[in-house]
């Protein structure tokens, strides 16, 4: 099934050229079935980019999703167009009157400030209180999972001596899990930050449980019990090139970086990577879609409100 996009979106023929299905609006709204409203709060400096990687990865299930894109209505963004904005996105303040079934909050380059200093930070502590109402279950990626756990349980963040940059062995935890169902015992993941949270401050809150580690990335994926609320530290929808881009820019720029650990074959740049990770990155989204939001969300989503406590 697919994920239902704007006709005109970009990311569509991008969509198109790997084969994922992205129903047009026009054929989605003759159908008798109601699609999975999931909300996206794209806070990543290249939002088109990051559209379609994680289009790509909500886009891969037998369920249709139906994508609302989400911006910090207090943030000017610098590097995506004022016309795609307006365009694809709604500012948070104009859907806090809606519910959705689940929501992807991205990454964000902010991660060596403190949270209180970010210039959204306010508006991002209410988008946590209304998908704390009025979404069912929260997908939190790097940056948005350090936040996300800041703002339920107050677990910081900690500083990095180097940056945690490449492409890092995970070790699953408990595979019966639902989130971890169908994944192998160790797979891999991209990381790419300055920052991270350490996996004993996870596992002393009782309400979370951690899912995945990594030894040399540390803590990876966790969970709230009850399956609303998922943390990833890493990237996992990365593109087979994100890295190399981020490496490149940053050596364009003069800044000391190193090359991206188990990313290159031989750790050397002038080669490609191979591409080791989609099949786990399709399967944690695929299990978020049907076990935690699917199965779980009102039919009727005017009365998701009155089941959260």
């Amino acid at each position: 099934m697919p994920v239902r996009i704007p006709d005109d979106l970009p990311a569509r023929a991008q969509l198109e050229l790997e084969n994922i299905f992205a129903m047009p609006a026009a054929r989605a709204a003759h159908q008798d079935i109601r699609p999975l409203r999931i909300a996206v709060a794209n806070l990543m400096p290249t939002k088109m980019v990051t559209e379609t990687q994680l289009l790509r990865l909500l886009g891969n299930t037998s369920l249709q999703v139906d994508i609302s894109f989400v911006r910090m209505g207090s943030h000017e963004s610098k590097n995506t167009p004022t016309e795609h904005l307006d365009a694809f996105y709604e500012p948070l303040d104009r859907v806090l009157g809606e519910s959705f079934d689940g929501l992807v909050i991205t990454g964000a380059p902010v991660e060596t400030l403190p949270f209180e200093e970010v210039d959204y930070w306010p508006e991002f502590c209410e988008l946590m209180e209304w998908s704390r109402r009025r979404v069912w279950s929260t997908m939190h990626i790097c940056w948005g999972a350090q936040a996300g756990l800041f703002w339920r349980y107050g677990i910081d963040k900690h500083p990095l001596e180097e940056k945690m940059f490449g492409l890092f062995r995970h070790r699953a935890l408990d595979l019966k899990n639902p989130l971890l169902r169908g994944f192998d015992e160790v797979f891999l993941a991209p990381h790419s930050r300055h920052t991270e949270l350490r996996r004993e401050d996870i596992e002393a809150e009782p309400a979370l449980t951690m899912l995945a580690v990594s030894e040399e990335a540390g803590a990876y994926l966790a969970a709230s019990k009850d399956g609303r609320e998922v943390y990833v530290t890493g990237h996992p929808e990365y593109d087979r090139l994100t890295l190399k881009a981020e490496y490149d820019r940053d050596v364009a720029k003069g800044l000391p970086i190193k090359v991206p650990a188990n990313y290159f074959p031989g750790d050397d740049p002038r080669l490609p990577p191979l591409m080791t990770w989609r099949s786990h990155a399709h399967l944690l989204y695929a299990n978020w879609l049907n076990y935690y939001v699917y199965q779980q969300t009102p039919y009727d989503l005017g009365e998701l409100s009155k089941d959260l406590p």
